[in-house]
């Protein structure tokens, strides 16, 4: 087994490290942000970060990278104060991808990659029509995260939507049947496949599937 300690790490070539790092959180979920500036700019971008905060109130948590240039994304939701959050599709991860290329401002990256802006119950900011799992979220918090100097975001759920057919009677939403697409790293797409559901663990017990 390869080991390298802190300093091979950082002698490492910067994409190489970028890379290998990137991979190391495991498969993370695949997400586009949805925002709209203040004189209606639409914008959309492929996150790797989000996860769930609570349930009550139901929230969750993505990071943006360090604000030394232009992020429509962060600019956009400080101003509006809201933004989405839609699960990418096995079948249109290209362009998803492509997403991450550096639009102007005034360029609309659902023009650009061949998705559709779909704008629901009176909510100012555009989901991703294609998208089967996608939801409005109203800004919370924005904490700075000094190390990196990077920003975690906070957001309320206001409006979820998915399809009633990927959603078990417990609530649990089967996102294989929707085909949600994960991330290895920057740019590994991957497919995921259903393995198992257990009970609630408890010590002493086996774990009990569902």
């Amino acid at each position: 087994m390869k080991k390298l300690n802190f300093n091979d790490i950082q002698a490492l070539p910067r994409l190489e490290r970028m890379h290998l790092i990137n991979s190391l959180g495991g498969i993370k979920s695949a997400n586009l942000i949805g925002t709209m500036d203040a004189v209606g700019n639409e914008n959309l971008a492929i996150f790797n970060s989000v996860i769930h905060l609570g349930s009550n109130p139901p929230m969750l948590n993505f990071m943006m990278r360090p604000h030394t240039v232009e992020r429509h994304t962060y600019e956009n939701i400080k101003d509006t104060l809201f933004f989405t959050v839609n699960h990418v599709h096995e079948d249109w991860v290209d362009s998803a991808h492509q997403t991450s290329a550096k639009y102007e401002r005034e360029e609309s990256e659902f023009d650009k990659v061949g998705l559709t802006a779909e704008y629901r119950d009176n909510f100012s900011v555009p989901l991703v029509k294609e998208s089967l799992v996608k939801m409005v979220c109203s800004f919370v918090n924005d904490y700075p995260i000094k190390e990196q100097n990077c920003h975690l975001i906070v957001g309320q759920i206001e409006a979820l939507y998915y399809h009633e057919d990927i959603q078990h009677d417990d609530g649990f939403l089967d996102l294989t049947k929707a085909k949600t697409a994960g991330i290895i790293g920057l740019d590994g797409y991957v497919k995921t496949n259903s393995l198992k559901r257990y009970d609630y663990a408890r010590p002493n017990e086996k774990p009990s599937l569902k």
